[in-house]
Formats: structure tokens, sequence, C-alpha cells
């Protein structure tokens, strides 16, 4: 007689014995709840990658951005030029097509600069790093280029008036106000950044995305393993869905 073994499934199989000694091998898959159970640390190691790659593609775009959007601000034609050049390239283009510059284009271009014209390959996650933080840099210079242009001209005339110079009030007076408006946009990036982080599993990076589509290519079981990672990622973005809204009712109030 034989018993089904807990948490997996119920499955007829028809089976065909001679007279004698046999041996018989049966797979039975796992249920559907233990099977993302067993899956659950693979994806979790994917998930701290992910986390990680976020917080530090979207700090490293924050000082990118602001360097950015200060230089869309300032009085400088060339400086101006540059910086939308940038941006615009940037914000125009996909964030695969970027990865895809970096990972697949860069190492020729460093083998002729450095190596005698062969292709110094770079490491998925320098890759993947370098792309993200770049596309995010663009973005945040957005905010930030909003966020001063958004407060009055009279603050930046009074300071001058006051005999500061254009950068002191840049400063202690004008970005310090333009901070506290560009706070709930950052916060919307960083959500942004977490979901499109997805995109560096086509350079092997193994985050959350990848190492599913590693579980799939053993299990074949793709259904489970794609939901426990919707999952997965629901989880990140809700907390941080919920803090952005609280952050933009208090600083509404506080106005």
């Amino acid at each position: 007689e034989l018993r089904k073994p807990p948490k997996y499934r119920n499955e007829k199989r028809k089976v065909t014995v001679k007279p004698g000694e046999n041996k018989v091998e049966i797979a039975i898959p796992e249920t559907s709840l233990y099977y993302m159970w067993l899956s659950l640390p693979a994806l979790l190691l994917g998930t701290l990658m992910t986390l990680f790659l976020t917080v530090v593609a979207v700090f490293n775009g924050i000082v990118i951005g602001t360097f950015a959007g200060v230089a869309r601000v300032i009085h400088s034609r060339v400086i101006n030029l540059l910086s939308g050049i940038y941006v615009d390239f940037i914000r125009g283009t996909p964030l695969l097509v970027q990865i895809f510059m970096i990972h697949f284009g860069l190492p020729p271009v460093l083998g002729l600069l450095f190596n005698n014209g062969q292709p110094i390959p770079l490491n998925p996650f320098i890759s993947a790093l370098s792309a993200l933080s770049i596309n995010s840099g663009a973005y945040v210079a957005e905010i930030i280029r909003a966020g001063i242009q958004s407060i009055d001209r009279g603050q930046m005339e009074a300071a001058r008036s006051l005999g500061m110079t254009y950068r002191q009030a840049m400063r202690y007076v004008i970005l310090p106000q333009a901070l506290k408006r560009v706070i709930p946009p950052l916060g919307n990036e960083f959500i942004a950044m977490l979901k499109d982080s997805s995109l560096v599993s086509v350079i092997g990076m193994e985050e959350l995305v990848r190492k599913a589509q590693i579980i799939i290519t053993r299990t074949y079981r793709p259904t489970e393993t794609w939901l426990e990672v919707a999952l997965l990622f629901l989880v990140m973005t809700i907390p941080f869905t919920r803090i952005v809204a609280r952050l933009e009712r208090r600083l509404k109030v506080d106005d």
C-alpha cells in the first residue's frame, strides 16, 4: 500500500509491475504552499540584494542628482547645457538599454583605453549599481530642480539684499526650504527604483527576480514562484508607500 507523504500533492499514477522483484521510483511534487515555503530562503537572499541595490543606488542618485539639479538652475550656460544633456538622455532612454550600454558596451571602450584593445569585462554587481545610480541621479536632479524653483524668488532676492553671495543664498536659504518639499518625491523615487531594480537580472545579477529564474529552471513551477516574488515585492513596497503618504500629510500640515 502506497501512502502520500504529508505536504505533497495527491496524484494518480499507473504503475505496471512484473512478477518478481520490482523497484519503482515515483516523484511526488510538493503542495503549492510547501513549495513556496521551501523556496523562501533563496528568495529572501535575493530580496536582501534587491534592497541593498536600491538603497545604495538611491543614495548615490541623491548625491548625483543634487549636483545636477543645482546645475540646472545656476547662471552658467555651459553647466546648464551639460546637466541638461545628462538628464534628458537618461530620462529619455529605457533603463534596460542603459544597463546594456554599461555592462556590454563599456568593456570594449575600457579595453581600447587601458588594455590594448582587449575588452575588460565588468562584474554584474558593478554594472547594475552603476546603471541604477546614474538612472536615479537623473530623476532626482529633476526633483531637486523643481524643489528649488518652487521657492519664491523673493527669498533669493532677500538673501542677496542681506549681502549673501549667490552660493551662500542657495546653501543657507533656498536648499533647506527646497529639501522639505522634495522629501515625498524622493520617497516615490525609492519605491520606483525598488521595482525597476528587477531589470538587472538580465545581466546575471542575482537579486530577487534572478533568484526566481534560477529556481524555476530547477523546479519547472513558475506559477508559485512568480506569485511568491510578487508577494515579496508587495511586502517591500507597501511599508514605504505608507511612510511616504504619511510624510506628505505631515509636511502639508506643517506648511
